[in-house]
């Protein structure tokens, strides 16, 4: 697998050379493109622009989340994609980093790739991010395409800081190693004013709202964005005391989570 990919490389660094010293004219270079995908069952064409729908449907050879979301995702683009004559490659969680070169093969042989996360913007938060850093290294060209970011979205609705913040992912698990990490984000918002953005298992939303409202001061502010770009979309930012008494229901809704003061 290494040797593979050492060879690819010097193969590919003599070509760009030979092309300096022979000064000929620009050969295609294949682009790597970062695909986003709607957040909800929005329709693609109602939160992206037509050059993402265009790639969509040109494009023969993906590197994805997840196939069967992909796939649906493609479906709805046009329906006159012929899913079966396409080649996917799954990189998630579980993939091993030494096998990404492998799924960029056919951009060796010329051939323009894509980047399909399950919902919203490839390589943010997400795996693909391997791909394209490999892809940068390898000397393709690399294209990030106009699309729906729950963080970005979230983070313009909620009133914070835009200037500064984090994102942190899941927090963690295990109480008292989570509760650390909530009183280290009140920490860096007091201190360095830095907007704290983070996510949750959907079954657990609920939960983590009651959990902020008893860890953290009553002042502090904590916008809830659901269902980002969907139909039943609610971002509503209020101060924890007010979350403590309230009635919500977030169990089965993708949801993100911004803390500021």
């Amino acid at each position: 697998m290494c040797n593979f990919a050492a060879k690819l490389l010097i193969m590919w660094e003599i070509l760009l050379l030979l092309h300096c010293i022979m000064n000929i004219s620009d050969p295609h270079i294949p682009t790597l493109y970062l695909l986003p995908v709607p957040l909800s069952d929005t329709a693609p064409s109602d939160v992206m622009p037509q050059k993402c729908i265009d790639v969509a449907c040109t494009i023969k050879h993906f590197i994805v989340e997840n196939v069967r979301s992909a796939r649906r995702f493609l479906k709805r683009c046009s329906r006159d994609i012929d899913i079966d004559t396409l080649t996917f490659y799954v990189l998630d969680e579980h993939t091993n980093p030494a096998d990404v070169t492998d799924m960029l093969a056919p951009m060796t042989q010329g051939h323009d790739m894509a980047v399909v996360s399950e919902a919203g913007c490839p390589a943010v938060a997400d795996p693909g991010a391997l791909a394209v850093a490999r892809a940068q290294e390898l000397g393709y060209k690399v294209d990030p395409l106009i699309g729906p970011s729950s963080i970005l979205l979230a983070l313009m609705a909620s009133g914070f800081n835009g200037q500064t913040f984090a994102f942190a992912g899941y927090l963690p698990v295990e109480n008292n190693t989570r509760t650390t990490k909530l009183r280290e984000m009140e920490r860096r918002i007091m201190r360095e004013r830095q907007t704290q953005i983070f996510i949750e298992t959907p079954y657990r939303n609920n939960k983590l709202i009651a959990e902020l409202c008893h860890t953290l001061p009553p002042d502090m502010k904590l916008c809830v964005a659901s269902d980002i770009t969907g139909q039943r979309q609610s971002i509503i930012t209020r101060p924890l005391r007010w979350w403590s008494k309230a009635n919500y229901d977030y169990g089965k809704t993708p949801t993100i989570f911004l803390l500021f003061s």
